[in-house]
């Protein structure tokens, strides 16, 4: 199977540039998957081995706590990279569910081959460490958010951050996101339009 990289090729270009046969190179690494809806990309206690860059689709990455609640922590769309960061960078079992939430094609490059593409063109080591910078920040606010906003000024920095999700995706996924039960999304969402 094989997918158009241009817009991966976009993703890389927007952090460094490549000559004709680095990006050549990068590509001949890549490998490409399809995962349908609700199929798992990745599974709580397998060892993440991949870096998945979405091409096509939606994927949704969420852990389950002890009373069997979902958690999720991030949404990838189109030109979004997902995966267990934690589990790929120890190569040790992890605890993020990554599923399709629609059909999705992803891109992915394993971590050997991360490995062999950062020794044969050293730039993408300042990709992947932007990539890496990114994640942290992310985590960081969404970390501070959780513990520091309402309810109301995280649904508004979700619409900020996934505006074109916030029509599309189930309500019960973004309430998950936001650690709030749909009812109360709902009710929220009412009294924000009341506002305008």
């Amino acid at each position: 199977m094989t997918l158009d990289p241009a817009l991966i090729l976009h993703h890389v270009a927007m952090h460094i540039s490549l000559s004709s046969e680095e990006r050549d190179f990068f590509i001949s690494l890549l490998q490409y998957k399809s995962v349908n809806r609700r199929q798992f990309l990745l599974k709580e206690g397998e060892v993440c081995k991949h870096s998945s860059f979405v091409n096509q689709g939606l994927l949704r990455g969420y852990t389950i706590d002890t009373n069997g609640f979902e958690h999720v922590l991030n949404f990838a769309p189109p030109g979004w990279w997902i995966g267990d960061m934690a589990s790929l960078i120890t190569q040790k079992p992890g605890v993020l569910y990554v599923q399709a939430l629609e059909d999705t094609k992803v891109i992915q490059l394993s971590k050997s081959n991360q490995e062999v593409l950062c020794t044969r063109v050293p730039k993408f080591e300042r990709f992947f460490r932007i990539l890496t910078e990114n994640s942290l920040v992310s985590s960081y606010r969404r970390l501070t958010d959780t513990v520091s906003l309402t309810a109301e000024e995280r649904y508004l920095n979700f619409c900020r951050k996934y505006p074109m999700l916030v029509q599309t995706l189930p309500q019960k996924q973004i309430a998950s996101y936001l650690g709030i039960t749909p009812e109360f999304l709902s009710k929220m969402k009412r009294s924000l339009l009341k506002k305008k």
